[in-house]
């Protein structure tokens, strides 16, 4: 173990995180979708290959990029079966990416996005491929429900207590990290009230305009059914986020009821929202992008991840973060804002807390809370957010609590 641990810290090094290199894995193009509601949203019809079809179809006519250097493509997905390994590979080919490059879906529950992410950069890494895209898609209105639950032979959960734990809900898992943790009602809404205030903020100064992608469907008009015809659709450009709401405050979120237990403090106000969207970022080696004379967003340094008992499977990015920062020589003062996915508002709080982070450093233009969580598409939602977060030379973090009891975290650098 101590073997592994000086090889990878030898990785990191050689990446190293304020120097360029030519081997640099950078990052030239990041776009999202906008974050719908699920099951009433303006995505809410369409399916997630649709959905990375015209992402990614856009954002290779918007950048004017050249499809064919993509070598490989790999797509994070939690709720399709098989993550969505065919209809995601036809979407990327549909999109304008060659058959010549090859695929694979990752499914890490909410860290999907992030680990395709990983996947691309470690390839370039060790010269696997020069250029590679990588994505996370979800629609939870197609796929999100009781066919999605975990089924665990009582054979595996009568042997150990943290296999019985991967079957909790994570409402369940978010009441025990609050009771765990001393967390309160009152620090949760607060926290809460903060993403979305930081979030409408965000919407009305327009910051969220350049990561935003904006995508085309059809949605039915239910005041006019035609049954004969299949009903009258209608077609709308979709460049906003819908989940985030105006003047809400702590007080207003009080007056919510618990969600996942009587006498709990989780609810709908202080947790993340269900959700639809995809998000989409372009990797390659410095050298390349150098010699296309491609502008360049930002630097990929490194990402790794931890287990955690399932039963507070919201702790993971807690201890994530700092394993990351300590793996690549850096302090949690030296980053500028930390992308930590809001699963709830307590396991959000207590990851800052632990680390002594400072509040307005996490999610500055607000969360999951206030803007939803598309299961496999937030790792790479958070990477084009964080990026426009930062300034020239600044380093920021993504991290995320993954369903089972882990956590992961990654470092990137704004160029």
């Amino acid at each position: 173990m101590e073997r592994l641990q000086q090889i990878g810290n030898h990785i990191f090094a050689r990446q190293g995180v304020n120097t360029k290199s030519p081997d640099d894995v950078v990052i030239v193009s990041a776009y999202r979708t906008a974050l719908t509601k699920a099951g009433k949203g303006k995505f809410k019809d369409v399916n997630s290959d649709e959905l990375l079809m015209k992402l990614v179809a856009n954002m290779i006519q918007k950048d004017k990029l050249d499809a064919s250097l993509v070598e490989e493509v790999v797509v994070g997905n939690v709720l399709n079966p098989g993550a969505g390994v065919n209809e995601h590979r036809a979407a990327v080919l549909a999109a304008g990416i060659p058959a010549s490059s090859s695929f694979e879906a990752v499914n890490r529950q909410c860290s999907s996005g992030l680990m395709a992410v990983n996947s691309i950069a470690n390839k370039i890494l060790l010269g696997q491929i020069s250029c590679g895209l990588a994505a996370g898609v979800e629609s939870m209105s197609q796929n999100y429900g009781p066919q999605a639950a975990p089924k665990i032979s009582d054979a595996v959960l009568k042997k150990n207590r943290d296999a019985k734990g991967c079957l909790l809900p994570m409402g369940t898992t978010s009441e025990n990290v609050n009771e765990a943790y001393s967390i309160s009602r009152q620090d949760q809404d607060e926290f809460a009230a903060r993403s979305y205030q930081k979030a409408e903020s965000a919407v009305k100064g327009g910051l969220f305009k350049e990561e935003i992608m904006p995508i085309e469907v059809e949605i039915a008009e239910d005041d006019d059914e035609d049954e004969e015809n299949g009903g009258v659709t209608a077609k709308v450009t979709v460049d906003t986020d819908e989940g985030v709401r105006a003047g809400v405050t702590a007080a207003s979120l009080a007056k919510l009821r618990p969600a996942f237990k009587k006498d709990g403090s989780s609810h709908a106000g202080n947790s993340s929202q269900v959700t639809d969207g995809a998000a989409a970022v372009l990797l390659m080696r410095r050298s390349l992008a150098t010699e296309l004379g491609l502008s360049i967003l930002g630097k990929y340094v490194a990402t790794t991840s931890v287990g955690v008992a399932p039963e507070i499977m919201g702790v993971g990015p807690a201890y994530a973060i700092p394993k990351l920062l300590e793996r690549c020589g850096i302090a949690a003062d030296q980053i500028s804002a930390f992308e930590i996915n809001e699963a709830f508002a307590g396991q959000a709080l207590f990851t800052a807390k632990h680390n002594n982070i400072p509040l307005e450093k996490v999610n500055p233009r607000g969360g999951a809370i206030a803007l939803g969580h598309p299961l496999g598409a937030t790792g790479a939602r958070q990477v084009c957010t964080l990026l426009r977060e930062l300034e020239p030379g600044q380093l920021g973090v993504t991290s995320m609590c993954i369903a089972g009891g882990q956590g992961a975290a990654a470092l990137f650098v704004r160029e």
